[in-house]
């Protein structure tokens, strides 16, 4: 009776590595990422800079990072997308591209972004957001920064502070 009860638990052990082990298989992500003010015309700088309050008009802008169980970035042959889901129903879709951008020179680094220029009307108050990744096996995977309200995307009321006229 003792051996008979030793060779199942050793099964069910067994049974329980090999399930692990396909959880593996299936791969997760690992998500890195960060909110920043973007350029817009006439406003004053700095840009991208880490930024959680933003006034309308503004523009918001995602960086995002994405892992690979192996630890190995994912561009878009490894994605077939990334989207920033705001809980006001705004969706942002992300590309993978070189930053700068080609414009201002050789790249430093590649990640996904993308922006939202806050609208005029656009109410005041925290938003939660959370990022959505599709894999090219259609496997959805997703991620939700800290929900702690002071580190959430939020609008405040008031005007964009303007950079300085050229004289």
């Amino acid at each position: 009776m003792k051996a008979l009860a030793a060779t199942l638990l050793a099964l069910c052990a067994a049974g329980g590595l090999s399930c692990h082990a396909q959880a593996q298989q299936v791969g997760q992500l690992f998500f890195e990422g960060d909110m920043v003010k973007g350029p817009q015309p006439g406003q004053a700088g700095p840009f991208c800079v880490l930024q959680s309050q933003f006034y309308r008009k503004q523009q918001v802008a995602w960086r995002v990072r994405v892992l690979g169980s192996d630890g190995k970035q994912l561009d878009e042959k490894g994605l077939t997308s990334l989207v920033v889901e705001v809980s006001n129903g705004k969706k942002i879709e992300l590309k993978f591209k070189q930053h700068p951008p080609a414009r201002q020179g050789p790249p430093t680094d590649y990640f996904w972004s993308g922006s939202w220029i806050i609208p005029e009307n656009e109410p005041t108050g925290s938003f939660t957001y959370k990022v959505t990744a599709t894999d090219t096996s259609n496997r959805i995977h997703t991620w939700e920064p800290f929900k702690i309200v002071a580190s959430q995307l939020t609008v405040v009321a008031g005007e964009a502070p303007m950079a300085p006229k050229a004289q």
